[in-house]
């Protein structure tokens, strides 16, 4: 991964309290959300360079799920089968 640009920004410190607290709600890094929030704008602005990666996933890697089996299903309704059920 190429690397990322690092940045001073200078903000008002309730904005900054409002931006931290908005990123900790959508389970973001405050620096996190201000890319996503720039992003969003660029994007919405037509302005994102098509060269941009995407955001880089932070983190634990999601489980991946289990393959279903129908096979092995249980009943249900949870219950074990009936004298017509068998």
């Amino acid at each position: 991964m190429p690397d990322r640009k690092k940045v001073l920004l200078r903000l008002d410190p309730a904005v900054h309290d409002a931006l931290a607290r908005w990123a900790g709600q959508e389970l973001r890094s405050t620096n996190a959300q201000i890319e996503f929030l720039l992003r969003r704008a660029l994007d919405d602005a037509g302005r994102m360079p098509k060269e941009a990666g995407v955001i880089p996933r932070r983190g634990r890697p999601r489980r991946s799920r289990p393959e279903e089996d129908d096979s092995a299903e249980e009943p249900r309704d949870g219950g074990t089968p009936g004298p017509a059920e068998e």
